[in-house]
Parts: C-alpha cells; sequence; structure tokens
C-alpha cells in the first residue's frame, strides 16, 4: 500500500493541474450533452453552429473558395513541385497526393464552382444533389471540423485517454477486441458527430496508439451520427413521438454489430500493426501487480501530462488537425457526394440493388416492402436520402424501420465514407 501511495505522490501539483484541467475542459466542450434551443447537444457543436450564424450566406463561397484553393495547390504540388511544399513535410503530406486523389479534389472544385454560379447541368448542381452537399452538408462540416480541429488536442493530450482507456479496458477489449480508450471516441460520435469520432481515432492511430485492425473497427462501427441528427432524422419521417423507442433500437442494433461484425470478414482480416508496420505489445494493457486498476490508469494519465506540449505547439497541433479535414477532406465529399447523389437520383442503380431485400422485409412483415428495399442501398450515398424518401410511404413502422436503419448504417460516402 505504502508503494501505491508513494507512487502518486511524485508528481507536482503543476502536474495534476495539467492533466485536469485540460481533460475536465475536453470532456466539457465535447461529451457533456446540454440543452440548446430545445436540443440535446454538446459545447462543441454549439460552437459549429454559431460559426455558421456568424458566416450566414456567405458559407456557400467560402467553401468553395477553400475547396478550389486545395486543388489548386493540390496541383501545384503535384506537377510543380515548389520548394515551400517539398521542403515542408506537413505541406507535403497534405498536397503531394496520389493522381486518383488529385482528380477527386479537382472534381470537388469543378461540382463546387458549379453548383455556387448555376453552371453546367442542374443534375450535378440542384438541391438534391451538389446542393444538398455544399449549402446543407458541409456548412456543417467545416465548422465542426475546425472546433474539433483545434479542441480535440484537449483529450488527446494531457492524459484522459490514458485514464479513461485503462478502466475501461476490461470492457472495451472481451467484448469489441478494442483498447479502453476507443471508449471516448465512441462517447465523442454519440454525443457529438460521427466526424468527431473518425479524427480522434485518426489521429490516434498516426500517434501508434491504435493497430490497422483497431483503427478499422471503431471507424467502421462506432462513427455514428449524433443525438441531435437523430432527432432530425426521427423528425423528417414525421415520427418524434417515438425518438426514445426509435434511439433505443438504434443503440441496440449499434451494440450488437459493433460485437459481430468486427469478427466477420474484411475487418477479422486486417492487421494488428502499426502505421508504421511495427507488431503490437500484447503487453500494452497489462498493469504492474502493485496498483489498481485506478492508480495504475492515474499514473499514466499524470506521466503524459508531465510531458505535455506547450501552449504554442498546443496550438500549432490544433491548427494542422483543422487544416487536415477542411483542406483535404472537403474536396473529397463534394465530389464522391454529389457524384454518389447523382446516381441514386437519377438513375435505376439503387432499385436494382434493393430488389434482393423485397423478400426479407416482406418476410418481417415490413409494409411497403418494394419501397422500403430502394432506401436500404441508398443510405451508402448519404444516410439523411432514405428518410427523405421515406417521408412519402404510409406505414409508420416502415417509416420507423427506415429510419432506424439509416442511423445504423454508419457508413456513407457523403460524410464518414469519404473522411475513412
Amino acid at each position: 500500500m505504502q508503494n501505491q501511495i508513494t507512487s502518486m505522490q511524485i508528481y507536482t501539483n503543476k502536474t495534476w493541474l495539467t492533466f485536469l484541467i485540460p481533460s475536465l475542459l475536453g470532456l466539457f466542450l465535447f461529451m457533456t450533452p446540454i440543452n440548446y434551443n430545445d436540443a440535446i447537444t454538446i459545447p462543441v457543436a454549439i460552437l459549429a453552429k454559431q460559426l455558421q450564424a456568424a458566416i450566414g450566406e456567405q458559407m456557400s463561397m467560402v467553401i468553395s473558395s477553400i475547396i478550389v484553393l486545395s486543388a489548386l495547390i493540390s496541383a501545384l504540388a503535384v506537377f510543380i513541385k515548389p520548394a515551400f511544399i517539398s521542403k515542408s513535410s506537413y505541406l507535403k503530406e497534405l498536397f503531394q497526393v496520389t493522381p486518383f486523389w488529385l482528380a477527386i479534389r479537382i472534381i470537388g472544385a469543378a461540382l463546387a464552382v458549379a453548383t455556387l454560379t448555376g453552371a453546367g447541368p442542374s443534375l450535378f448542381r440542384d438541391g438534391a444533389t451538389g446542393g444538398l452537399v455544399l449549402n446543407d452538408l458541409l456548412p456543417v462540416l467545416l465548422c465542426v471540423f475546425i472546433f474539433a480541429g483545434l479542441l480535440l488536442p484537449l483529450l488527446l493530450n494531457f492524459g484522459l485517454l490514458e485514464l479513461m482507456g485503462t478502466l475501461l479496458t476490461l470492457i472495451m477489449r472481451p467484448i469489441f477486441r478494442l483498447p479502453g480508450r476507443s471508449a471516448i471516441d465512441c462517447l465523442a460520435s454519440w454525443l457529438g458527430d460521427g466526424s468527431v469520432g473518425i479524427l480522434l481515432t485518426s489521429k490516434q492511430y498516426q500517434e501508434k496508439f491504435y493497430t490497422q485492425r483497431e483503427a478499422a473497427v471503431i471507424g467502421t462501427t462506432f462513427s455514428a451520427v449524433s443525438i441531435t441528427f437523430s432527432l432530425v432524422v426521427i423528425a423528417q419521417v414525421a415520427l418524434e413521438a417515438y425518438f426514445l423507442p426509435f434511439y433505443l433500437t438504434v443503440c441496440l442494433a449499434g451494440f450488437v454489430c459493433a460485437i459481430i461484425i468486427p469478427r466477420l470478414p474484411p475487418l477479422s482480416w486486417k492487421k494488428d500493426i502499426f502505421i508504421d508496420g511495427s507488431d503490437i505489445d500484447n503487453d500494452r494493457d497489462k498493469r504492474p501487480d502493485n496498483l489498481g486498476l485506478f492508480q495504475w490508469g492515474l499514473k499514466q494519465a499524470l506521466s503524459r501530462a508531465e510531458h505535455a506540449p506547450s501552449i504554442r505547439n498546443l496550438a500549432s497541433e490544433g491548427s494542422r488537425n483543422a487544416a487536415d479535414m477542411v483542406l483535404g477532406v472537403l474536396p473529397v465529399i463534394m465530389a464522391i457526394g454529389t457524384i454518389a447523389l447523382v446516381i441514386a437520383e437519377n438513375t435505376p442503380i439503387f432499385d436494382w440493388l434493393g430488389q434482393p431485400f423485397i423478400p426479407f422485409l416482406e418476410l418481417l412483415q415490413i409494409p411497403q416492402a418494394e419501397e422500403a428495399s430502394r432506401t436500404i442501398v441508398v443510405g451508402f450515398a448519404d444516410m439523411f436520402i432514405p428518410s427523405i424518401l421515406a417521408a412519402s410511404i404510409e406505414s409508420d413502422m416502415t417509416r420507423f424501420v427506415i429510419a432506424a436503419m439509416s442511423v445504423t448504417q454508419l457508413i456513407y460516402m457523403s460524410e464518414v465514407g469519404a473522411l475513412l
């Protein structure tokens, strides 16, 4: 016992405050549900909404400018390779992309300009395709990316993940085959936004806290939309009175899938190696025999806080996080999201793909099974499209099922798929 007490007394008051203040602030900003405008949300989402309101009608112009800037600098980096990019590892990684991703960024820029100016074929820029992505989806993502990127170091760099990871290992490891710290990613997604959870996961994968398999599992099975957006979905199908059973259904389905799917291909084929190819340390979650679970977690947290970055480095890291997401992801979402929506709105492809689900839906006695089958696959383009299509379906049960499936279907190309 004396050894345990002594091990916790070696840290100074400064170290304790360095751990406590940023960690508590991060918990408040990213994981504290509060009531705002009659909706449950988190402070980071409120900040994002305030920024979105401040930019106002200029938002589409701002986003289009960012996407065009990203495409131009990427083309410059790939074809001309100026010294200021080639000599900067950060700029080189951000802008010297492969030909495929360069093409995607250029396509995204072209679609953004066409949608903004009204030029080109209407099927690429109307309110159900490019207009939906540029005017409805990207404004939310831009503001979330900025604040999430700037403030994520509060969660990552001051010991919170070390403490929570140690405490939750006993749950996350046997049930989901994941380290305990992944619970923070899951909570950030469910309370905040799926993109926040993916950004958290990506940063920790790059810093060798997650293996390839762990990052893939977290990104594909836990990156749910927020409680707030779930309310938007259930409102779209006019079933607000059933929000509680709806959300409980989504949570139960997500929990079961998160247990089963990581044990199936292709996720089970992912290797337990880190980003640099090094093997996993099987003893990384093992604690010393002379320390209890909480004491070991606290010791790791304080050790991390003791080596926390300076304010300058913290600001630099946050700015880079935000720039990575804004310049790297927005063009991809504009391109892939718009193309997927064009296919969904103007071709029968998703109708054909939905045909095999009709017998299954009929077996489950879901009314209007044929109309419901189309929404199952179209959610791959954007998770909100099924709810839009379901609004005209008469059956409450069918609309409920479609809404629940659209939220539980975590990977959709207009946001999460592009981020991954």
